[in-house]
């Protein structure tokens, strides 16, 4: 069987920061090859927010394996049996939004993590190995290994819990939801906030107690996100399909406009 490897995992253990972009616009395979062109490890493929399905997450996800840039998926709250489907389907990550308890974090490494971990459900034909037939002990060790499993951190309950939620075993990452954290502080958009900064340092200070990897998302603006890595952030999403695509855009039409 040959090796299964998540681009993440490697980059992090190697001392580096595991960048991605979010996908929640573009629902064509080619986002998989373009984004890994653009420089991004992992793309961020959004089932809690818009209109993409299962069935989409699933092409990009096999897209994705094939350019060597991993597959994450999140998916809305505690749908568990939906993120086990895109684990299927070739996700090598999954994203839950909206973990506020340590309780809510065994419930989730145990539905992503095959026995002895947890009681995930074992398939076959998995994207991640090319769909070739592998033994069943093989194929369980490989994808408990190379799957991410990320707790998302945006409320406060969820900060003043963040050290008991990263000493759940099977739970790889904490990622900071910081827009929706803002609105459960009662400061929108406010990502500057030093409310919000020592939240962010709360949680990296848990995930180093517990070997964990500390990310951030919501947070794009250079200066602030060059202030936030600072801090230890070990993974970040750097920005999603449609801001940097209207973004760009913008500014292209701009300097046209201006040349007349």
């Amino acid at each position: 069987m040959q090796a299964l490897i998540n681009p993440v995992k490697e980059i992090i253990a190697k001392g580096g920061i595991a960048i991605g972009i979010g996908v929640r616009g573009v629902r064509g395979v080619e986002i998989a090859r373009a984004m890994k062109t653009a420089g991004f490890d992992f793309l961020f493929i959004d089932l809690e927010h818009g209109a993409t399905s299962v069935e989409t997450a699933y092409s990009i996800s096999v897209a994705a394996l094939d350019a060597g840039i991993a597959p994450f998926v999140r998916v809305p709250h505690m749908e568990l049996k939906l993120g086990t489907r895109c684990l299927d389907a070739g996700a090598l990550g999954i994203v839950v939004p909206h973990v506020d308890t340590p309780e809510e974090a065994r419930a989730i490494t145990d539905a992503f993590r095959f026995a002895p971990q947890g009681h995930r459900s074992i398939g076959g034909g998995y994207p991640q190995f090319g769909f070739a037939a592998v033994p069943a002990k093989e194929a369980v060790a490989a994808l408990n290994d190379a799957s991410v499993v990320v707790a998302m951190v945006e409320t406060p309950r969820a900060v003043e819990n963040a050290e008991r939620i990263a000493a759940v075993p099977g739970i790889d990452a904490l990622l900071m939801g910081t827009n929706d954290l803002c609105l459960e502080m009662g400061i929108p958009g406010q990502l500057d906030h030093p409310r919000v900064a020592a939240a962010i340092d709360t949680v990296i200070g848990a995930c180093r107690k517990h070997g964990k990897w500390p990310a951030l998302g919501g947070v794009y603006t250079r200066d602030l996100l060059k202030q936030y890595l600072a801090r230890g952030i070990r993974m970040v999403l750097a920005g999603n399909d449609l801001s940097l695509l209207v973004g760009a855009a913008t500014e292209q039409a701009k300097f046209v406009r201006g040349c007349a």
